[in-house]
């Protein structure tokens, strides 16, 4: 069983927040993101070693299409921050 002031800490540091603190991406925007370009390195890794150059270019292509989506989706208010986004508190 944990002791209580255990516990009184922990709740202490879950509730302390840092206005200045980005946030690490722990948000839509950033997984949305993060997980277009990996999928775009993936296939373009793929296509250089199959040797198929306008994949490579259209990889690259679906690289700044992750990027853009991950800044329009933060200006949507889904970004570390935003107004639809709720952080979730760590255990």
């Amino acid at each position: 069983m944990p002791d209580s002031m255990d516990t009184i800490a922990t709740k202490e540091l879950l509730l302390a927040h840092d206005d200045n603190d980005p946030g690490h991406g722990h948000s839509p925007a950033a997984w949305t993101a993060v997980i277009i370009m990996l999928v775009a390195f993936t296939i373009g890794t793929f296509a250089f070693w199959f040797d198929l150059p306008w994949l490579v270019w259209a990889s690259a292509g679906l690289v700044l299409v992750g990027a853009v989506s991950g800044w329009v989706l933060a200006k949507l208010g889904y970004g570390v921050g935003g107004a639809r986004y709720t952080p979730k508190a760590h255990e």
